[in-house]
């Protein structure tokens, strides 16, 4: 069913089933969004955001929501936003207090980051992790005596 999911953005379907956090959303044949990908629920001025976790089948995708569902009903529209939830990263992010959607929630304002990156992606190289001042021999200075 994986290979059913189309990269066209922007595909509008509509909410067929809500279940606490979880949202079925039936979109057209050959427009589903990709696993991951986030969606847009229109609910009353604030939209809600759910992430794409399986193909169900049926030209019908299951969503986590990230932020409540209540009082969101079957029959809305939901659209595909054509790209995984992205959240700044960087210096500009360090000491900072960001929701799952990687909106600023600490009152300090706009976030000065560089880049964005998506929340699911491939992990680093571990020798990418490694730096200069880390590579030496770990030297605890604990002394050991036996009496």
């Amino acid at each position: 069913m994986a290979n059913a999911a189309a990269t066209k953005s922007g595909s509008v379907g509509t909410v067929v089933q809500v279940t606490g956090p979880v949202v079925d959303i039936e979109f057209p044949a050959r427009e589903l969004p990709a696993i991951y990908n986030a969606v847009s629920i229109e609910r009353g001025g604030d939209p809600l955001v759910v992430e794409v976790q399986q193909h169900l089948g049926n030209n019908r995708v299951r969503a986590v929501a990230m932020t409540t569902t209540d009082g969101l009903a079957r029959g809305v529209k939901a659209t595909d936003l054509g790209a995984p939830i992205s959240v700044p990263v960087g210096a500009g992010t360090l000491g900072r207090v960001f929701n799952v959607l990687g909106n600023p929630i600490d009152q300090e304002g706009d976030v000065k980051a560089d880049k964005q990156l998506p929340i699911h992606r491939a992990a680093p190289i571990y020798d990418d992790l490694r730096s200069e001042e880390h590579t030496s021999e770990l030297q605890s200075h604990v002394r050991i005596s036996y009496a």
